[in-house]
């Protein structure tokens, strides 16, 4: 890869058109599966069908302010600033749970009235760009477990604890899979991966467990049979909502399991009322737009022109890829429900802001990091120089 001096001279290309089409088509579809997946509870609690759209609106316009400004910036300047950044992520996370809004039985946000910050979402990219900086500066000495993997356990733990103590699981899990494939692709050696998996695998069982209503989600995924109006209702319901729709879904807006039959509909449900009411094949499309991100985002990391870049968009990318397994797998019964948003399609104005500042960076290493042919300023002095010799000929 080059060298940071030489690096100094790259200017912007082109964007990756692939990634801006499909944030694009991600976030149109976003708001309309939010609108009629929550129109029913919106009247039901505030009397207003649009309530929950019109939100998701005003935070999906502020993610696309925040999208442009992002890939308009050169991602290089988060290397310099990674130390503050994560400073101020950890200030904000120890600040929910001392003075933040609690709502659902967790204490998850910053805030007042109706205008709320959940830090952990924005903890997803701020400790990928931190853990980016500090893997690029190690080097080698990555694989060594003074330098590599004490620090970086310390690390992680360290954001783990606090968001965990909110709680939020499946934040934790999704970050723990972040950061673990970063310092994989960072270099690390087999032996930390088997000692980071094995300590991350006994961790999360014992989290999953150590609360009640964890050690439930557990239980509806194995036996849900067991108490379909209870703990495995949201299970089985949505497993129904699917069955209902079918190969061509009932009709968009026509979903019964959002009368109430599957809890939060809008938010943790969203991928079911999208498969009863498009069908087999509508969601088959969805997971194919995640595929297609998630290959596009790994040809950037792989073109990065360094090694920072690279880990970025590695980390980015998995969030995104890894958030969207976790939910879709949820409700289809694959693995057990975490309660994480599905990226750009779920209710959730945090989390989406998030997804979408984080697409800005990765489209900006598209445009300043990539390695395919000569960065623009390049070509510029070497048709001049072509253009100097030509003359002298003459």
């Amino acid at each position: 890869m080059a060298s940071l001096s030489r690096s100094s001279e790259w200017a912007p290309g082109r964007p990756d058109y692939a990634l801006l089409a499909l944030t694009a088509v991600l976030t149109i579809t976003g708001l309309i599966a939010v609108y009629s997946a929550s129109f029913v509870i919106g009247l039901a609690r505030f009397g207003d069908p649009q309530y929950y759209v019109i939100r998701q609106g005003a935070w999906a316009a502020l993610g696309l302010v925040l999208m442009v400004a992002a890939m308009k910036t050169d991602y290089r300047i988060y290397q310099r600033y990674a130390v503050p950044i994560m400073f101020c992520t950890i200030a904000a996370l120890a600040a929910v749970l001392i003075v933040g809004v609690e709502g659902g039985g967790a204490r998850r946000w910053l805030g007042i009235g109706e205008f709320t910050i959940q830090p952990a979402e924005f903890a997803k990219l701020t400790v990928i760009l931190y853990l980016a900086a500090w893997l690029a500066s190690k080097g080698d000495s990555i694989r060594s477990f003074d330098q590599g993997l004490a620090p970086f356990v310390l690390i992680i733990g360290s954001v783990g604890v606090l968001i965990m103590l909110e709680p939020s699981l499946g934040t934790t899990v999704i970050i723990l899979a972040i950061t673990v494939t970063m310092f994989w692709v960072a270099g690390a050696s087999f032996i930390q991966m088997v000692a980071l998996g094995i300590t991350g695998a006994i961790s999360i069982a014992v989290l999953a467990t150590a609360a009640g209503y964890r050690a439930d989600r557990l239980t509806a995924f194995f036996d849900a049979e067991l108490d379909p109006l209870g703990n495995g209702f949201q299970t089985l319901q949505a497993l129904q909502a699917l069955g209902n729709g079918g190969l061509h879904g009932l009709g968009l807006g026509a979903s019964r399991g959002k009368f109430f039959y599957i809890p939060e509909s809008h938010t943790d449900g969203v991928f079911a009322i999208m498969g009863e009411e498009l069908g087999f094949i509508a969601t088959c499309a969805v997971l194919a737009l995640y595929m297609i991100l998630m290959i596009r985002g790994y040809q950037v990391a792989r073109r990065s022109r360094d090694e920072f870049g690279m880990l970025v968009a590695t980390g980015i990318t998995t969030w995104i890829a890894v958030q969207a397994l976790l939910n879709m797998g949820g409700i289809t019964r694959v693995i057990p429900l975490t309660g994480v948003p599905l990226p750009f399609l779920s209710f959730g104005g945090n989390a989406l802001a998030a997804i979408l500042l984080g697409m800005g960076v990765l489209i900006s290493i598209s445009r300043y990091g990539s390695d395919e042919g000569p960065p623009p300023r390049a070509r510029t002095e070497s048709a001049r120089a072509r253009g100097v010799v030509r003359r002298s000929r003459r």
